[in-house]
């Protein structure tokens, strides 16, 4: 009797414990997806445009009414998402029930499922909801028909050369592109009548890319005419994708005084510079004002616009001999009058400098710096 006792405790426990677990568990449990929404079933995208497509699905729902993570799946056309070829979270770190992939972005993953190059293929998608266990696979599933785009397997390296590039046509003198993300290189470099190409190496025998009709192509070189200019040239190969934006002026804003305190010149290798430049900030009440940032006048093709650079801060504090580096590196900020501005160092005020920007491919980031002199 007493036997059939323990036994009876034991099953009980058992059944508590069980309970308890399914309990703690629970909030974990969602719903799977029951349905996708767009693109609509075998819809084509032509990779090679610079846009993107937009996946969107029901909500999922989750048994604590709390939110739920999702990732989009993708396969090839007749997979059946059991090795996947990519997965990535949805939009907002994988809380939205939307995902905005880039054509770069999808052309890559084209690549995983095999469509070569300039191919029409169909890639399978779906979705899995989750609270980052207890994984639910959707049993719902999607078509897209894609055109892959004219992309090219990346480089590590990439320079200019040619007549038409700044440093002529010896290639142990070609001017390095800086890799900017992990198929895109950039480079701020002058175009003057002649012939350019960009090489892998500058030893050896180098693959060759040139431009034609916006896109990247192999095994050739470009011929420029006309007035020689600065350019912004950007290369993404896994897209095939190209684009030239010609830097037509670079300004010093000083928004205490709304003017341009003075213009740079560009000097070659990604370089600008201005010489023997009087700085003096504005007195005001409360002290002296020397905020500035940097304004670009940009030409794409038959539009000018501007670009602004300043600092990665909202505000800051006067730099001096402690201040990192990279208090100096320029990123792109709105055109507002006062954000993101610079501080001069309070040894400039009242002095004469050599400025500097310096947007070349050994510049561990784009900055600036000022020379007293």
């Amino acid at each position: 009797m007493k036997n059939i006792y323990s036994k009876l405790v034991l099953l009980l426990c058992a059944v508590f414990l069980v309970s308890c677990d399914n309990d703690e568990m629970s909030h974990t449990n969602v719903s799977a997806v029951n349905a996708l929404y767009s693109p609509a079933n075998n819809k084509f995208f032509d990779l090679n445009a610079q846009s993107s497509a937009v996946f969107e699905w029901e909500a999922a729902k989750a048994e604590d009414n709390g939110v739920v993570l999702y990732d989009v799946v993708f396969d090839k056309e007749n997979g059946d998402f059991s090795k996947p070829i990519y997965v990535v979270p949805s939009d907002g770190n994988g809380f939205q029930k939307t995902l905005n992939l880039s054509f770069t972005e999808l052309n890559k993953i084209a690549g995983l499922a095999g469509i070569a190059a300039e191919t029409v293929g169909k890639l399978k998608w779906t979705v899995h909801s989750s609270k980052g266990i207890n994984v639910q696979k959707s049993a719902a599933s999607g078509i897209i028909e894609v055109l892959t785009a004219s992309g090219f397997p990346t480089p590590d390296q990439l320079f200019i050369t040619g007549t038409g590039s700044e440093t002529g046509a010896t290639a142990a003198a070609a001017q390095a592109f800086k890799k900017t993300g992990t198929t895109k290189f950039e480079i701020y470099t002058k175009l003057s009548a002649g012939a350019y190409k960009f090489i892998t190496t500058k030893n050896g025998t180098p693959q060759v890319f040139y431009i034609a009709d916006g896109k990247l192509k192999e095994n050739g070189e470009t011929t420029y005419a006309g007035d020689s200019k600065v350019y912004k040239i950007v290369i993404d190969f896994s897209a095939g994708s190209t684009t030239m934006t010609e830097i037509k002026k670079i300004e010093l804003w000083f928004p205490p005084r709304s003017e341009y305190m003075f213009e740079y010149t560009y000097a070659g290798g990604g370089i600008w510079k201005a010489a023997n430049k009087k700085i003096e900030f504005k007195q005001e009440s409360w002290g002296r004002d020397e905020r500035y940032k940097f304004k670009f006048t940009v030409v794409n093709g038959a539009t000018t616009s501007e670009e602004w650079y300043g600092s990665i801060n909202g505000d800051n504090n006067r730099p001096d001999a402690n201040t990192a580096a990279s208090f100096w590196y320029m990123v792109p900020v709105t055109s507002d009058f006062w954000n993101n501005c610079f501080k001069f160092a309070s040894a400039v005020d009242n002095k004469n400098v050599n400025a500097e920007i310096n947007f070349s491919a050994a510049a561990p980031a784009y900055t600036h710096s000022f020379t007293i002199l």
